[in-house]
């Protein structure tokens, strides 16, 4: 993992490989941002002239590396673009700050030390910054170069930058170094949320994923209890059975429970966990089966969330639940025309094998509303009708309490992470009528993302305040790296979930 040490040192007297400073888009080029006073000057105050000399504007994410003068300890700078210069009365936006610090992080992939002279104002500029410099600094080599030398690392693998030393924090003070310790476990955990994602399907099953979940509950004083396939059927849940009965590698349920002394609130989290999704017997088209691994990307969001909340010993009490599963094609599938008697008691008449995720949670959700939670929040992959109807980098939001769906969006929005909220339709429920069963796991194609919001609300317990996350679209990232999001996992919802528990411990929620 990428260290992270704040300094007091000045960024021309600081020795590392290279230091980062922002530029901003100006109305007449690019401006030198706060925090590279002592750089400009080191360039006889012409920084912003060069960089523009060199094609720089001081757009969001644009990365501009320059031999260093005599001035300067470190030997190379790195320009990032911070966006549009903030107008008199505003400052740098958090998300601006984190994703600069994420692809300046990005480029230094293999060096030792970097020095961070971004804009600082407040702890939580120092906080943005920290969060998007580790996540930035992210890479997954477990797979890459052979052999481990004799410092762990893979022989050929480029190795994410070492240490990222913040300047202008305040090493001393109780505010700075609460943030910097935050921003360190939350990024660990969304760090090991996209290990898990990326992870290949022969690796990461649903044994081996209740594996890491016990190891990390052992290390982290979570509670952790798991039920195998005898569990499973013994308790009757239908739903995660019928989904992995066709491969190999037995399904699990899985209960993380973390607890505090004086907590007042209970939050369930429910996580789709399908680690490997051919489709089933509907099995996918050639095309949309290489990146199915991340199929479990929502149970790792609820597995970082819970560890990342004992880590930070949070004032509220969780239960994580992850419903694990891999969904293959054999004689011993469930077929498109089964029922399943589900673990709420509901029959369920299955009309697509790939509609397998919503069949898992409802056993969770089932399940984990028996303990009466003050709210539900679910995390899924859930359907691809979302991302038709957001694009790749915005999830979904859906609740049966419009007031909870209006506070889930505006946290997710605080922390970076883009998301909409997304209604509802009482009207789309006709269409998961069943001729044969309670119900159907399909309805109209059309609205097929809120059709499947409706299915998991028919196994929230009553009066149980509850959300619904489709991360389908921001989970998994198949283009270019951008800011301090990688290619491939990207652990979507980890900090949406996180910022949710912590108001919930200060009663802001209700």
């Amino acid at each position: 993992m990428t260290a992270l040490t704040l300094s007091t040192a000045g960024a021309a007297t600081l020795r590392a490989d290279a230091l980062v400073v922002g530029v901003a888009k100006g109305a007449k080029g690019p401006v030198v941002a706060p925090g590279a006073e002592a750089v400009d000057k080191a360039f006889d105050g012409k920084l912003a002239s060069v960089l523009e000399t060199l094609g720089a504007t001081g757009a969001e994410g644009e990365v501009t590396k320059l031999p260093a003068p005599s001035g300067l300890k470190a030997p190379v700078v790195i320009a990032v673009g911070l966006g549009r210069v903030p107008e008199e009365d505003e400052a740098y936006a958090a998300e601006s700050l984190r994703r600069a610090a994420g692809a300046a992080a990005r480029a230094l992939s293999g060096a030792k030390k970097a020095a961070f002279a971004l804009p600082v104002e407040a702890v939580e500029d120092a906080e943005a910054i920290a969060e998007g410099a580790l996540l930035g600094a992210y890479a997954f080599t477990a797979y890459q170069g052979g052999e481990k030398d004799a410092k762990g690392a893979r022989n050929g693998a480029r190795q994410p930058l070492a240490e990222v030393a913040l300047l202008g924090a305040k090493p001393r003070d109780k505010a700075y170094k609460a943030a910097a310790e935050r921003a360190i476990a939350l990024t660990e955990e969304i760090n090991r949320a996209r290990d898990l994602v990326n992870t290949p399907p022969n690796d990461l099953y649903p044994e081996s994923f209740a594996a890491v979940a016990t190891a990390a509950g052992k290390e982290h004083g979570i509670k952790v209890q798991v039920l195998d396939e005898k569990a499973l059927a013994k308790g009757g849940y239908g739903g995660i059975l019928g989904v992995g009965q066709g491969s190999q590698n037995a399904p699990r349920l899985v209960k993380l429970t973390y607890t505090h002394p004086k907590a007042a609130k209970t939050l369930a989290l429910v996580g789709k966990g399908i680690t490997y999704d051919s489709g089933g017997i509907s099995l996918k088209p050639a095309g949309h089966n290489e990146t199915m691994k991340c199929d479990m990307s929502g149970a790792a969001a609820v597995f970082a969330a819970v560890v990342a909340a004992a880590r930070l010993s949070l004032e509220v009490n969780i239960t994580g639940w992850l419903a694990l599963a891999e969904n293959m094609p054999s004689g011993s599938a469930t077929r498109p025309g089964d029922v399943l008697r589900m673990y709420s008691g509901k029959t369920v008449e299955v009309l697509n094998t790939d509609a397998e995720g919503r069949l898992v949670l409802a056993d969770a959700i089932t399940r984990a509303s028996e303990e009466n939670p003050d709210a539900i929040i679910d995390v899924a992959t859930l359907t691809g009708a979302m991302v038709m109807a957001l694009g790749n980098r915005t999830f979904g939001i859906m609740a049966n309490d419009d007031a909870f769906r209006t506070s889930v969006h505006e946290i997710a929005e605080e922390v970076g992470e883009q998301s909409w909220p997304m209604p509802l339709p009482s009207d789309l429920r006709k269409g998961m009528d069943s001729p044969t069963a309670d119900m159907a796991n399909m309805g109209e194609r059309m609205g097929g993302g809120l059709v499947a919001g409706l299915f998991l609300q028919e196994f929230v317990g009553e009066g149980i305040t509850w959300a619904h996350l489709d991360i389908a679209g921001p989970a998994f990232h198949e283009g270019a790296p951008f800011g301090y999001t990688p290619k491939g996992g990207t652990g979507s919802a980890v900090r949406t979930l996180v910022k949710l528990a912590e108001r919930t411990a200060a009663g802001d929620l209700g």
